[in-house]
């Protein structure tokens, strides 16, 4: 078995090393990961520039690129056979409700999806980075799980673990994505040779964190594990744009 590995957060994040030693003895892994940091770069493409690809002295790979990239370029270019899956993570803070769409750890896996290879997007819900190994063990499961019963269409799951010991989790549950209050504004702030910059601001609280959601799992220190899908249609709409056409 071939498992590709990526993330977002840079061939030197910790969980991404977390998440290869916990997968280490399942099958071949190839981790091909983002040079540097990349969170938030959501599911971008570099097209204005010639990417390069390194090895590490752990033998990971990295990429001057997205997280996209990395995946594009692994699956397309870098690997004679395909990936039986891809796990991206094991991301450093949650990617729950609104966060997919920014999500760069979520848009690694999606690429994979996208080429046709079962991807599972592994985050860790603080930033503590306290309990990687839950995560590790949690994917592990999940993939061994994928292994043993295969999903006949290609697969996209997000998973949020909370950063808790494994002994602690209550269980795992299959969750719909929650919604977030509007983001913070951004702050304001000038720099030391006078210049007006801005940081983007936090993300906001939930809002839609009901039971059934991946942010209602979380709190109850389950294991969230929502499917995903790329078509954005809004469907509903359809008739109603039909007829302020016409």
């Amino acid at each position: 078995m071939r498992i590709l590995l990526s993330n977002d957060d840079g061939y030197f994040a910790p969980g991404l090393a977390a998440l290869a030693e916990a997968l280490a003895d399942l099958g071949e892994i190839v981790v091909v990961a983002p040079e540097q940091n990349r969170s938030g770069a959501s599911n971008s493409l570099t097209l204005d520039r010639p990417l390069l690809l390194k090895q590490a002295a752990n033998g990971f790979y990295f990429v001057n690129g997205t997280p996209t990239d990395c995946v594009h370029l692994a699956v397309t270019g870098m690997l004679d056979d395909l990936p039986d899956i891809i796990v991206s993570g094991i991301n450093s803070g949650a990617n729950m409700g609104d966060d997919t769409i920014y999500s760069g750890t979520v848009a690694a896996a999606m690429e994979g999806y996208l080429l046709g290879i079962p991807a599972i997007a592994m985050s860790m819900t603080s930033f503590d980075g306290l309990n990687f190994a839950t995560a590790g063990r949690v994917a592990r499961e999940l993939v061994e799980h994928y292994l043993d019963n295969p999903i006949e269409a290609p697969v996209l799951l997000n998973v949020n673990v909370p950063d808790i010991p494994y002994e602690q989790l209550t269980g795992r549950e299959v969750t719909r994505l929650g919604r977030r209050h509007k983001a913070e504004p951004v702050v304001r702030m000038t720099s030391p040779r006078k210049e007006t910059v801005y940081w983007i601001g936090a993300a906001g609280a939930a809002a839609d964190a009901g039971p059934g959601t991946d942010f209602h799992a979380v709190e109850q220190k389950r294991v969230s594990i929502t499917p995903l899908q790329i078509d954005l249609t809004q469907f509903s709409q359809l008739p109603a744009i039909r007829a302020w056409l016409q």
